[in-house]
């Protein structure tokens, strides 16, 4: 039960008059005293986020309206985006802003009204599939610069595949479309985007695949946070683009698909490049190469010209001569260090023989000694005591042999 404040007439005498202020200033303590907390249902219109955080907006039902506000710190807490048609319930006081007269609900928490068990389902979905890997970015790959097919799978008779189609054509001429028409919402909706994927790969057709639709409610695109589809595009092997409703709009397609597009008109444009950028690139690379050969013919023309005859053996002169220069220098060099290492070599020998001379014993002989051995044995004698009295002994000078016999030996 809320409490109602009834004012006592008395205390609003007939011949009372009150300014603007004071009558706004006992409206605001009656609201605001009567109802200190509130939760309303209703649906979003007038969405107006400031650049501060904080979201203006009007919560409406068939018969009525009433202005909200929700300041930056209670709006960061908000599990889905905003926008106008989105049925939610609202919490907050109601207040009254003073120097407009006009009252107004403060809310402090708000969720989408009869969304919240599929949004919670949801989250706890998407942390279990991004705890398997699903969603991580090593996974995802980039897409083909110059496709030639760009495979769509969607509804047929959607306005998503016809704003694809048109996006194509007018960016590139010579990109192919091949439409995997299926459900994208309701019953069999999911399963029926899993078999248009795995066609795609199994008959290789494509070589960047769309995956999405227009815009809708939560319940709309719910297919395509279904596990089947993310865990069908996670292991598709052509590249996918997950293109879902309008911008504010999200899926777990989105989390597992190698790009997210905010829309499927900017899903055609990631995927198909524009001709006239392409032509113009490669006329920007065709005149660079022009440029650059046509300077080195030019360069390569210019000193050939000045390549006569004449100058050719001047300039091969002007080469050949320091070499032969050096040669002639080298070769001098060699021949001195050849004649001073034979000359080192002549003294050494020289010098080797006069020792070996000099140590000869014919030489010692030659110079007035002799050499004493005894007969018998041949034993040279080099001490007195070595021989006995009476032994036959042989004397060798430098010429001859003499025989004698000792008399006496000391």
């Amino acid at each position: 039960m809320y409490k109602i404040i009834v004012m006592n007439p008395s205390l609003f005498p007939s011949d009372k008059v009150f300014t603007v202020s004071e009558l706004n200033e006992i409206i605001k303590e009656i609201l605001e005293g009567t109802f200190p907390a509130i939760t309303l249902e209703g649906e979003i219109s007038n969405y107006r986020p400031n650049s501060s955080g904080h979201l203006y907006f009007n919560l409406k039902d068939s018969g009525s309206v009433i202005s909200a506000v929700m300041f930056r710190y209670s709006a960061a807490y908000l599990d889905f985006i905003p926008k106008d048609g989105t049925k939610v319930q609202a919490t907050g006081k109601l207040s009254v802003y003073g120097p407009q007269g006009k009252y107004q609900i403060v809310i402090t928490k708000m969720t989408v009204a009869g969304e919240g068990a599929v949004l919670k389902m949801i989250e706890e979905r998407k942390r279990r599939l991004s705890t398997e890997g699903l969603f991580d970015e090593s996974r995802k790959r980039k897409l083909p610069l110059f496709p030639r097919t760009i495979g769509v799978v969607t509804s047929p008779t959607g306005a998503a595949l016809r704003d694809i189609l048109q996006i194509t054509k007018r960016r590139n001429k010579c990109v192919s479309v091949i439409v995997f028409p299926t459900l994208v919402q309701g019953d069999g909706a999911a399963e029926n985007i899993v078999q248009q994927i795995q066609n795609a790969n199994n008959a290789k057709l494509c070589d960047v695949l769309i995956v999405g639709r227009g815009g809708g409610s939560l319940e709309d695109l719910l297919p395509f946070s279904e596990e089947c589809v993310v865990r069908a595009i996670s292991q598709s092997e052509i590249p996918v683009v997950s293109a879902v409703g309008h911008e504010i709009d999200w899926a777990l397609s989105d989390y597992a698909a190698d790009k997210r597009a905010p829309t499927p008109s900017a899903a055609a444009e990631l995927c198909v490049p524009q001709l006239s950028d392409i032509m113009q690139t490669l006329r920007f690379y065709q005149n660079e190469l022009y440029s650059g050969v046509k300077m080195r013919v030019e360069k390569t023309k210019l000193m050939v010209k000045a390549f006569n005859p004449d100058n050719l053996e001047l300039k091969f002169r002007s080469i050949e001569q320091p070499l032969l220069v050096r040669f002639d220098n080298a070769k001098d060099d060699l021949m001195q260090n050849i004649s001073r290492k034979l000359q080192d070599t002549r003294r050494f020998i020289e010098n080797c023989a006069t020792i070996l001379e000099n140590a000869s014993p014919q030489v010692i002989l030659d110079r007035g000694y002799s050499m004493v051995r005894e007969k018998s044995t041949q034993k040279i004698i080099r001490d007195g005591t070595q021989i006995a009295a009476g032994a036959e002994i042989e004397i060798i000078p430098a010429k001859g042999k003499i025989t004698a016999v000792v008399t006496q030996a000391k």
